[in-house]
């Protein structure tokens, strides 16, 4: 029996601009990825790609397991960040790895509100997966409710890394580009 989770998170954060606004922080997605996710659990592909590892998780006490995704992570000349997932693995569960798909889409977007910047953005994450026979008694109501709770989990995970990380991570890489700066120009002024 296929089943469809689904989950939702949107997000709105202000933003304390530094002297490098913050759509040229996020034209780096590189960065991104880096201040959200657990170093531990991510690997960067390439200059867009990451494979990120979720913790172990467990579905209604019976089934443990490790979602990995690769992600596409970039960003628009307006520092517009988009992130899509191209594909994932299970691990530690073969029978549903067979079995599963996960589709990721985020966006996350510098606003302008009453000259006040913004980050905007909303996750949407779906899995499809054919769950095992000794799940086939339970009702799917409670499997539904056990899924998406699980789903929405992770995403409120992720924007609480959001919320705690990226505007930290912002004002210290603009600090850091500040101070290059500085020593570019006293060295070519001597």
């Amino acid at each position: 029996m296929e089943t469809r989770f689904t989950a939702s998170e949107t997000v709105e954060i202000p933003v304390e601009e530094q002297t490098i606004p913050i759509q040229h922080y996020l034209r780096q997605p590189q960065r991104l990825v880096s201040a959200i996710a657990n170093p531990n659990l991510m690997e960067q592909l390439s200059d867009s790609q990451f494979r990120l590892k979720m913790r172990p998780l467990n579905f209604m006490d019976l089934y443990h397991f490790q979602p990995t995704v690769v992600l596409k992570v970039w960003a628009d000349a307006k520092g517009t960040v988009y992130l899509l997932s191209e594909s994932c693995e299970i691990r530690g569960f073969e029978y549903i790895n067979e079995r599963f798909s996960l589709k990721v889409k985020g966006i996350l977007a510098p606003i302008q509100k009453n000259d006040q910047t913004y980050l905007q953005g909303q996750a949407d994450l779906e899995v499809k997966v054919e769950l095992p026979p000794a799940l086939s008694l339970t009702p799917k109501p409670l499997l539904e409710v056990t899924g998406n709770g699980l789903l929405k989990s992770v995403l409120v995970q992720i924007k609480q890394r959001l919320l705690s990380q990226l505007l930290k991570d912002y004002r210290h890489w603009a600090l850091s580009e500040e101070v290059a700066v500085s020593s570019q120009v006293k060295e070519a002024l001597t």
